[in-house]
């Protein structure tokens, strides 16, 4: 699927009545760089993304959802899952990005040295998950731990947190964030 992120950020910022000015202004970040996004001449990183969508207030999930399934659906085939990721990091969510629900719940691939960006990531949640495969660099607050398959993370998201894969190989890790925030 192409997925146009600076003409979806533009209608999203429109709809609620916004400059580019005071998006960037409530995002922190300068008004040039919404306008690049905006404009499809910058490709920002998960992290850098996520700061502009908190301007906005918007999750990942909610951003990326094209067409909510039914929100009684129990069961979901492999291509029914929604990427919400861009870039070298897939996020693909189980379930429809609705304000419904408790639980996010997410398979990640982050290709060969793919990290969430320089800047750390935070959100308002609870955040857990398994490595399935490869050696995944996870920084929370001061902490820095590199996880293997079967390891596990769990922590609060109001931390500064970031991750890296490692070793030049593809991590696969399944998470969950509590409420969904990402």
């Amino acid at each position: 699927m192409d997925f146009d992120v600076g003409a979806r950020l533009r209608a999203k910022r429109e709809n609620l009545g916004l400059s580019q000015r005071e998006l960037a202004k409530r995002a922190g970040i300068s008004h040039a760089t919404v306008s690049l996004i905006e404009q499809n001449r910058a490709s920002p990183s998960v992290g850098s993304l996520k700061k502009v969508l908190d301007g906005l207030p918007m999750s990942l999930s909610a951003f990326f959802a094209e067409a909510e399934s039914a929100a009684d659906e129990v069961f979901f085939a492999a291509g029914d899952l929604v990427e919400i990721g861009r870039g070298a990091i897939s996020y693909r969510q189980v379930g429809p990005a609705t304000g419904d629900r408790a639980i996010q719940l997410l398979k990640e691939h982050y290709q060969p040295g793919a990290d969430t960006g320089p800047a750390m990531l935070v959100h308002a949640a609870e955040e857990a998950g398994i490595v399935l495969r490869g050696r995944l660099e996870v920084t929370v607050g001061d902490r820095r731990r590199v996880l293997g398959p079967g390891d596990a993370y769990y922590f609060d998201s109001r931390q500064p947190h970031r991750f890296r894969a490692l070793d030049g190989e593809a991590v696969e890790v399944v998470s969950a964030c509590s409420p969904p925030s990402f």
